[in-house]
């Protein structure tokens, strides 16, 4: 195999890599009907005719073997959440719908004798996994509520739910104690539907996702927000002046672009160039400020400085409270 066939099967797998997630992503982005929040509290009410049987008739029988009884046993929703804790308590039946009908058939002697190959009857159920996204996530909803639960408030707006994204894509409900996404796994969860951010995040100037000293959600509220991208605060300067505080203000004499957007300037998920930078200098500053006056016959030190960097002069270029020329102007030099 030659050097020119060896880089085209690279690009092809790498291709046939990102492919799935562009179009796993595209799909999800795409609008999808809502129904009346009605329809989905119909779904999800569970059979009429069945009683509930209560959690020990499904950890210690049916699935007392099972990793599945353990996981939830130690979660906060099992044994963290008793009676005498005055919460209201949350069990089996409380997501998957009673369950008299489903063990009707099963004895305690065919459960003891051998509790792996019991089947029980599951189209008495919910069928939790082909329901509406919608539906799914109202499961979860029907107890954290925006009364329990302040960060939901904005949920049912939020760009997720709209986008056929649930409770489900992140939370694992039977995977252990901790339910919620912990940080260092974060990352690589929104990554699969959003492929671009990880590219952006291995570019030379990134924020230290990669290197877990950062979470989607120091930026992010993936529950909803009043900001578009999910933001964390009123404006993007908001968000971003929690981190870097020398930057709040305010100044006496204010960079205009930098007053509310700090996107005007950076990247905030990686870019090639320094201090995630959307351009390199002079180029970025040339956007807004095309000419610069240095006199008729500029010296050789002058014309010296004109190669470098703006910030070589103008170093406090987020704002400044002192004026720094003859019009008691805001130069932003040192």
């Amino acid at each position: 195999m030659n050097e020119k066939t060896k880089i085209r099967a690279v690009l092809l797998t790498v291709v046939a890599g990102v492919f799935p997630f562009l179009a796993a992503c595209a799909a999800l982005k795409q609008d999808r009907p809502l129904l009346p929040v009605q329809e989905y509290e119909r779904m999800i009410v569970g059979r009429l005719d069945a009683e509930y049987v209560g959690t020990d008739n499904c950890v210690s029988k049916c699935h007392r073997h099972e990793k599945i009884a353990d996981d939830f046993k130690h979660s906060v929703h099992g044994e963290q959440i008793k009676p005498e804790t005055g919460l209201p308590l949350v069990n089996c039946e409380s997501c998957h719908g009673p369950g008299s009908l489903g063990i009707e058939q099963i004895s305690d002697d065919v459960a003891d004798n051998d509790a792996k190959k019991i089947k029980c009857d599951t189209s008495t159920f919910l069928d939790i996994k082909n329901l509406p996204t919608p539906a799914q996530s109202l499961i979860c909803l029907k107890c954290h509520s925006a009364a329990s639960t302040p960060s939901l408030a904005l949920w049912n707006a939020s760009a997720h739910a709209l986008n056929d994204v649930g409770c489900f894509d992140c939370h694992k409900l039977h995977k252990g104690p901790q339910q919620k996404v912990s940080r260092e796994e974060m990352a690589e969860m929104c990554y699969g539907c959003h492929p671009e951010v990880r590219a952006q995040n291995n570019l030379f100037s990134h924020h230290p996702l990669r290197e877990k000293k950062m979470a989607c959600t120091d930026c992010h509220d993936p529950h909803g927000s009043v900001q578009p991208n999910l933001l964390k605060g009123n404006t993007v300067k908001e968000v971003c002046t929690r981190c870097h505080m020398d930057k709040q203000g305010p100044f006496a004499f204010e960079h205009a672009d930098v007053t509310e957007n700090c996107a005007n300037c950076h990247t905030p998920h990686g870019s090639i160039n320094n201090n995630l930078l959307n351009a390199a200098m002079p180029f970025l500053c040339l956007q807004c400020h095309a000419g610069h006056s240095i006199g008729a016959n500029p010296s050789d030190a002058t014309r010296t400085l004109f190669n470098n960097r703006c910030t070589d002069c103008h170093s406090q270029i987020h704002g400044s409270d002192v004026p720094t020329s003859t019009q008691k102007k805001g130069d932003f030099l040192k």
